[in-house]
Order: structure tokens, then sequence, then C-alpha cells
């Protein structure tokens, strides 16, 4: 068994064989960054680091096309008239697939003549009308990184101001506020949380159903973000999907940790320019259990992952597109087929019971993206959600004979079946009103549609250790089917005063129909960006934000008569949020630069109980649990504050590295009145990721890279141990919630990866080690009734070293 890890790499890794030097065609089209409009007479340049520069022009569509482009790492640079200077670095090109790029240039506001001034550079977001606490993260930054995993989650936990800390999830929190913060949102839509295994209410999961192979470069926002952005309180993912090839067919395969993975994509008219892109994904997690690793849990999880993108252009360098994501997913759990007393305990799980879990989402949806002039820009997206959560609980009553259990039987005690669907648009304009102001404004809308359905059973715990516990009757918590529309119209607003100050204003509106009291007329945003000599830069940014709950929660029935639940949170309204961040930049070499950031966040009308008591809905929305809550009023605060370091070297020269640090305070009160730390107050994170890439002859290059983490711990309280045991669930003693930390989180990765290529086709081969020091990282505390300690409190750890590979395969077939 110890062999078998090498044995299963080396069957993986191909023949080496040298080939001529492989070359590959970068292309793509040049348009306004405002407008989307194409741009005619653009000049593109090649910048090799040996030899002389080679270029072209963009033609009337905007296209432009560079061939023979040796494969490794290369940048380009776009000029003209008028506009600033554009430059992309670290363009990685392959042999098995061409490169398709779209340039977006900004206008500048002097009258006349190409402008030296670099208009975007290395993680600088698309969304120009945010000043502070956002990055454009790219597909490459998410295989680059190690411990990322290809996750967004994963790898955003390595900036600023954001942490993970749970080897078992991809939950972020960011600045010490709850994962359920976050928006998600794809193609300009809201979309449900795009995790497997998603427990609702919650922004997170074990395993991502994104694919990074079919996103295209997306922003990611930490705080007072602009006015189209709304229902979020935390941050902002705002994914794109890419377009297929339209000139060639081309194909991927992957063999790894998180599945296998097939995609093609192509033409569907080279005389149109339609195409078409393809991706599906299967869990592989089996393989783990025969080599013997272990991952969270002897139960091995099932899931697959799907999605399309076909693409039709129109007129003016528009599109309309039909997209698609989508994944399945189960896991048993069964520890009746325990056959001897275990001492270890499960991430995944209880220790008392078998659990049955499913989940699905999925989302298709229709975005038509069309310039009308070289000012004015519309896009458009409509699509349709849904998610759905299937479980069921049985208990285990058992005994001890020789030695090995016993199963007497297997009682059912829970099933819940909870089900969103959604009919989401969006819709914006993009206007420019000359070239130092640009209008955008458009609107956000969801049909909610909800079923939930909860029955479960008590546990009766007897008093006499030798006798089984008893099981309750049959209670109905949730029944509950409805509906509601989300409504978030917005209008915001950029002005450039000369070459160096820019102002941002916005206003938005969030009206959920839940109820009467879910409505927040006037939510403005504003930002000021000031450019300093020797590449500086200051900058400002304000908010307002609200967020809806998540929707089962208005819903649940903490009492019952007869089988109609007594929901009492109906009324619950929004809970909302002031961001004030106030940020420093400075490129201190060309490929070198730093950013501060400090920020105050006021978080009020938070749901807290309504009699006096430490709970408050700011320490929910992450782990593997649902919340069951008495009633509840908006009488909660709290406040965030903190500062936040990035130190970031840009790839170049065959190495990078990204230092991010904060010191933060995370802070609420109760309905008790009482100021407390927030669960996830861990006050200090940590963070430096670096690699190395060695180039070879005809394209190959080796990459080695770590990362090493340090995080506060999450916050506990001492365990009221009575409750718990009548519970057979963690019960903390209210008066003294979240007075004691867990010790600090480390963990220290490693990854290397190969990569050469051949005519048409390329190979990459990679290994992450994830905490490769085995350090025991506490997750919670977990209550095991029938743990042969004799003390049922455990602490739960963190996964151990865990080595992650795959091996992806790229090639192309035809010719334009």
């Amino acid at each position: 068994m110890k062999n078998k890890p090498l044995l299963l790499a080396c069957l993986l890794m191909p023949v080496f064989v040298w080939a001529q030097p492989a070359t590959q065609t970068i292309r793509g089209r040049v348009v306004d960054k405002e407008s989307k409009y194409p741009l005619l007479g653009v000049n593109v340049l090649l910048v090799e680091e040996t030899g002389s520069p080679t270029g072209t022009i963009s033609e009337d569509d905007g296209a432009y096309r560079l061939e023979h482009v040796p494969v490794g790492r290369q940048t380009l640079e776009s000029t003209y008239v008028g506009y600033e200077k554009a430059v992309v670095s670290n363009i990685v090109v392959g042999s098995g697939k061409e490169v398709i790029l779209d340039l977006e240039m900004e206008e500048s506001t002097l009258e006349l003549g190409v402008v030296e001034v670099i208009g975007q550079r290395s993680g600088e977001t698309r969304n120009d009308m945010a000043p502070v606490s956002a990055r454009q993260f790219s597909v490459e930054e998410t295989d680059r990184y190690a411990g990322s995993r290809g996750d967004p989650g994963r790898m955003a936990s390595n900036f600023a101001g954001v942490q993970g800390a749970d080897d078992s999830r991809n939950d972020i929190v960011i600045r010490g506020n709850s994962p359920q913060g976050v928006l998600w949102r794809l193609e300009g839509v809201s979309i449900p949380n795009p995790n497997h295994f998603a427990i609702p209410g919650t922004g997170g999961g074990p395993v991502t159903i994104l694919n990074n192979k079919y996103l295209d470069n997306s922003d990611f926002f930490t705080g007072a973000f602009p006015a189209e952005f709304g229902n979020g309180v935390a941050g902002v993912f705002d994914l794109r999907m890419r377009n297929g090839n339209n000139e060639r067919h081309e194909f991927s395969g992957q063999l790894g940790f998180l599945g296998t993975e097939l995609m093609a994509e192509g033409p569907l008219s080279r005389e149109k320019g339609s195409s078409y892109l393809l991706s599906y994904r299967y869990s592989t997690l089996q393989l783990f259990q025969f080599l013997g690793i272990q991952v969270g849990t002897d139960a091995i999880p099932q899931y697959q992952d799907a999605a399309f993108r076909f693409n039709f252009p129109t007129r003016n360098g528009g599109s309309l597109a039909l997209w698609g994501v989508g994944g399945l997913s189960d896991i048993d759990i069964l520890l009746s087929d325990q056959e001897a007393p275990d001492t270890s305990t499960f991430l995944y799980g209880s220790n008392d019971r078998d659990q049955y879990f499913a989940s699905r989402m999925g989302v298709a949806g229709l975005t038509l993206t069309q310039p009308f002039s070289a000012n004015t820009f519309l896009k458009a997206t409509v699509s349709a959600s849904n998610q759905l959560v299937d479980a069921n609980h049985d208990i285990i009553y058992r005994h001890v004979e020789n030695d090995l259990f016993v199963v007497d039987s297997l009682p059912p005690i829970l099933d819940y079946e909870f089900e969103e669907s959604k009919i989401s648009f969006n819709a914006f304009l993009n206007q420019k009103l000359g070239r130092t102001t640009t209008l955008k404004a458009g609107i956000n809308a969801d049909i909610f549609r909800m079923r939930y359905e909860d029955s479960a059973r008590a546990i009766i715990v007897t008093p006499e250790p030798e006798l089984p516990n008893l099981l309750g009757d049959w209670r109905v918590r949730w029944n509950a089917k409805d509906g509601a529309l989300l409504l978030q119209p917005f209008i915001q607003v950029k002005q450039k005063w000369g070459e160096h100050l820019t102002a941002m204003a916005g206003l938005s509106s969030l009206y959920f129909g839940i109820n009467k009291n879910s409505f927040s007329p006037l939510e403005p945003r504003l930002g000021l960006v000031y450019d300093l000599a020797q590449n500086q830069r200051l900058s400002l940014g304000y908010g307002l934000h609200s967020q809806i709950l998540p929707g089962y929660l208005y819903y649940y029935g903490f009492e019952t008569q007869g089988s109609d639940p007594q929901e009492h949170n109906l009324d619950l309204g929004l809970y909302k949020s002031h961001h004030l961040v106030l940020g420093y930049d400075r490129y201190v070499a060309k490929n070198l630069r730093l950013r501060l950031e400090t920020y105050y966040q006021y978080l009020f009308d938070i749901p807290v109980d309504v009699f006096p008591s430490s709970f408050s809905i700011v320490n929910t929305g992450s782990g593997f649990s649902r919340f069951f809550p008495d009633t509840l009023t908006n009488a909660g605060t709290g406040r965030n504050f903190g500062l936040e370091a990035t130190i970031e070297r840009f790839f170049n020269q065959g190495y990078y590295f990204l230092f991010t640090g904060s010191v933060f305070d995370s802070k609420y009160t109760g309905s008790d009145g009482v100021l407390r730390n927030t669960t996830f107050n861990g006050r200090f994170a940590f963070n430096l990721v670096l690699a190395r890439e060695f180039t070879f002859k005809k394209g190959s290059a080796f990459n080695i890279g770590g990362k090493l983490t340090y995080v506060g711990g999450r916050w506990y309280g001492p365990v009221d141990e009575k409750a718990s045991a009548d519970a057979l669930e963690v019960i903390y003693l209210s008066q003294s919630v979240n007075t004691q930390q867990f010790r600090p989180y480390f963990r220290a990765d490693v990854k290397a990866s190969y990569r050469w290529n051949r005519p048409r086709v390329s190979h990459e081969f990679s290994i992450d080690f994830i905490n490769v020091s085995s350090q025991q990282n506490i997750l919670s505390l977990t209550y095991a009734p029938d743990h042969p300690s004799g003390n049922p409190i455990r602490e739960e750890y963190q996964l151990g070293f865990l080595p992650i590979f795959f091996y992806k395969l790229d090639f192309s077939l035809g010719k334009k």
C-alpha cells in the first residue's frame, strides 16, 4: 500500500517525446472598456524577452491575430491613439490550445496621442466602478497557488482580509464576517451556493461545482462594492464564463483528486463565428480509498457536474450566449457497518447514526451582450436556477459482543427536503457621456419559489447508562411552500477630473416581498481615487449594504401544534452594514506592488433572540449543520475593523510571490447587550505564496512552489454538559459564549508541476501536497456519545497530510 501513490504517479506520467519547438496562435478582439465597441487599428505587440518584438493591427471588427507565438509565458501590449496603453502579462501559451484573449482599452482624458500610463495591470478588476477592496483573479491563479485545487473560494483565501482555516470546506471569512454574507454571481445574475454537498444557509462546501477551465477572468470584492451588487454584506464573486474556440475543435482531459474531467470546444459555424463549449466531471475519490488515503470519512462522496455554453455573435461585436452549470452529489455515511469500537471522529457526520445526504444545484441562462455604438452598451441576462437538499438519518441501536458491534435496530429519526427555485433577471445600460464621464444603470430581479419540509424525532436520554435511549414522537419543524420577489435597481456614475482624480457615486435599493420589513429604500455607494506621483494611488470607498436571510430561517417552527409548525420569524427584516475603506497602492518596482487598506464596518439590524441571550446570526453560516432559531428580532449590532497589507511580485523572470497579512477585530452584541468576539474573530491572518518556474528547451517548464498559512483560531466557550447530554450535541453556556479560543491554525502546502508541449498537444502533471507537516488543527467540538474514551465532548480535527494530483492533456483538431 505504501508504494501505491508512487505507482499511480508513474502510470499517469506519459513517456517524454521531444519534438520540434512548438508554437501557437494568440488571437481575440480589442474593444473599448466602457462601451465594448470594437476598435479598429489598435497596435497589438508581442513583447518577447529575446529577439525583436512582433505585432499586428486590429481589424474593423476589433479582431487581431498573432501566429507562430513560442509556447511559454508571453506578454501583450496594445496601444491606440486617445487610449491608455494596456499590458497583459503572464499569458501561458501551450501547443494544445489557442489562446483567445479579448483586450479592453480605456479612453484617456487627453484629446490626442498615445497615453503611456498603463490602463490596467495584473490583479486590477474589470469593473472600474470599484475604487477599493477589489481584485481580478485569473483561471491560471486558481491553478498556480498551492492548495487552491482549482477552486475560486480556496484561491481567494490567499488574499488580504480573507481566511478559510477549514480544510474540509471552502467557506471564506471576509474581514470577520460570516461566510453566508458572500454573494455569488455568474454572468450578472445571483446563483445558489455553487458547491457540492451544500448545506442550506452556508456559502461554501467540500468541493466546488465550478470548473476553472470554463471560467473567464473574474472579479472578487471584499468591501464597499459598487451599487450593482446587492444582497450581500461581506463580499462578492462576480464570475464570467468564456466562449469556446470558434475556429477549431479543441479537447481536454484530466484525471485528478477532484475527478475525471472531459472538455470539448469548437465552432458551430466558422462563417458566422458561433461556438460551443462543453464540460463534464465525475468524482474519483474511490481511487483514494484504494490507496488507503484518508479524506475525512470512510464514506466515499459521489458527485458529478457539467457546464455548457453556446455563443452566437451579433452585430457590432455583440453576442447571444446560452449557458448552464450544474452538479449532483450524494454520500451515505453508514456507521452501522462498523465492526468494532473506534476512537475516530468524522468531519462529515455524527457518530451515533447512519446519514444519507444528497444535493443538487443547477442554473441555466441566456445572455445578450450588445454594443449599440461607440458610447452605448447593453448587457441582459435571464436565468432559471434550482437547488435541492435531501437528508435522512437513522439512529443506531447496537451492543458489543466479543469486542464486535451487533446492530439491534436502525429506526429513522430525521427526514428533510429543502428546495429553492428562482427566475433571475439582470440588465444594465452603460453610457459614455464623453471622455470623462460614464453612466451605468440597471436592475437585478429574482422570483423565488421555496419549499421546506422537515420532520424529526427527539432522542430522549435515559438516566441508566445500560438502557438504550428512547425516541419521541415525530414533530414537523418545516412545512412551507411560498414565493417572493426580490428587486434591486441601481445607478452609478464615474467622473474623471483630469489625469489624477476619479470619483464614483451610486445608489441602490433592495426590496424583498416576503414581508413589509424587508425594504431598504436607499443605499449610497461612494468612491474616490487619486493618482499620485511615482506610481502611487490613494483610494476611498463607502457603501451601505443589506442582505436577506437564508430562506429556510423564515419558516422554522420552534413549536408545533398538531402537524402545523408555528412559524415565528416571518417578519424578520434585512440585516445591514456600513463599509468604509481607505487604501494606498504603490508600485515599488515594475513588477512589485504594495497595497495597504484599513477599514471599518458597522453592522446593524442583525437577527438576535427576543429574550436576553448571546445568540447572533453573525456566528452562523459555516459547517455541516443547519440552524434552528428561536424567535428572532432585528436588534443586534456588530463592528469589524482592521488593517491589511499585500506585497505582490507579479510573475516575471521565472518567479513570483504573494504575501498578505491582516490584523483585525470582529465583535458583536446579542440581545443581552454584551459585546463579544464573533466566532470568526481570529484577530490575525498571514499568507505567503511563492513559486519558481524553470523553463527548458522546446517549451517545457517545471514549477515548484509553496504556501504558508497562519491564522488565529476560532472562538468557542465552556460546554453545558447536561444540556449537551440531553440534546446529544454540543451546547455552550450562553453567558460565556466565545470567551475561549482554539489555538492558531497553521498549514504548509507544497506544489510541483511539469508541463510540456508537442505539436497540437500539451501535457501537464501536477501534485499538491496539502498540510505537509500533518499539523493537527482543531476544527470544532463535537459530541460523540459512544466514544470509547468515555468523554463525549471531542475535539474535531482538520484533515492531515493529503496529496492531490492531476494529469491534464490538451489537444486540438482541424484548421481555420
